[in-house]
């Protein structure tokens, strides 16, 4: 079998090469205590549809730093009793997408929501100075800052902000609740799971956002991962301060976050890929001590995944 990354026995024990902030612990707590001191001033709006069985809102809440994030909220009609529900993150620099998508949920009985990330392709706003999206560079936001003004704090902290704000639905079952996208979105399931521990299952895709310092000694700064080699280019041409530039990269490294998951995990991942690669994805796998299982395609890299929505559905429905 061909290889762009280790064997696959040597992934699977992995342990990944980002350096762990020391007090990476106490800079999650105390994130989590400003998330949870927030009034979301929750708002749902309906929107207009044909549809005979599904309810469709737009979905707003108040997040960290006062940005006033959305998402897509779906919900059954005629609900009877409590549902259980699915919370969806979308790939870097997108959104979450059309309503078309999620009524597969909703029509079997789940309620769901599909964030917008902060500051990318959807309506949720990015306070960092200004009103409206930034796009790209997320990784590197913040990064010549204070290790709290990395962007991706924020949006880390958003996923687990709108996995709280649906569990309090009134017609949401707390207790079944999961978690799932790809790429982004699949590392965003995995912070989303590490910071709300509630989440029951937790699917993510090819997660990315993790062992950055391994992503740049394979050369693949490229693609999802490019403002890697931006930030040195311009802002530490001689790589004077790489060692803490890798350090406090590891605040925002979901392989350190993943002991905090409680929940099942799923995760999917094609072994030629070069966009987030195999090793990469194996960091955080094997940090997690919850009940996981990995479904692997040896032959597929960054893309669809052959049956990959029948196997999240089936494993929801566990829920």
């Amino acid at each position: 079998m061909p290889l762009i990354d280790m064997p696959l026995e040597e992934l699977k024990s992995y342990q990944g090469r980002n350096p762990r902030p020391k007090d990476l612990d106490e800079y999650w707590d105390t994130a989590l205590a400003e998330m949870k001191s927030i009034d979301p001033q929750v708002e749902l709006v309906p929107c207009k549809t044909e549809s005979r069985n599904v309810e469709y809102f737009d979905l707003y809440f108040t997040g960290v730093g006062g940005a006033r994030i959305h998402a897509k909220y779906l919900r059954p009609k005629n609900i009877s009793g409590k549902c259980p529900a699915v919370v969806n993150f979308h790939g870097y620099t997108g959104n979450a997408g059309d309503w078309f998508g999620y009524r597969a949920w909703a029509a079997e009985g789940f309620c769901t929501a599909g964030l917008d990330c902060r500051g990318q392709g959807g309506y949720s706003e990015d306070t960092g100075g200004v009103t409206g999206n930034t796009h790209n560079g997320h990784i590197i936001r913040g990064l010549a800052d204070s290790p709290d003004k990395l962007l991706f704090r924020s949006i880390y902290l958003d996923c687990a902000q709108l996995a709280g704000i649906v569990m309090n639905m009134p017609e949401v079952d707390a207790e079944r609740v999961g978690a799932t996208g790809g790429s982004q979105g699949g590392g965003l399931t995995v912070a989303c799971a590490a910071l709300e521990p509630r989440i029951k299952r937790a699917a993510p895709v090819f997660p990315f956002l993790t062992d950055y310092l391994r992503v740049w000694e394979m050369d693949l700064a490229e693609g999802a991962y490019a403002e890697l080699k931006t930030f040195f280019k311009f802002f530490d041409p001689r790589h004077e301060c790489e060692d803490e530039i890798f350090n406090k990269l590891g605040y925002i490294d979901l392989q350190h976050l993943a002991k905090r998951i409680k929940g099942d995990i799923l995760m999917l991942t094609g072994l030629m890929d070069n966009i987030c690669p195999p090793s990469t994805q194996f960091a955080i796998y094997n940090k997690i001590t919850s009940k996981k299982n990995v479904v692997i395609y040896p032959d597929f890299g960054h893309e669809g995944l052959p049956d990959s929505g029948d196997i999240i559905f089936n494993f929801m429905c566990g829920l």
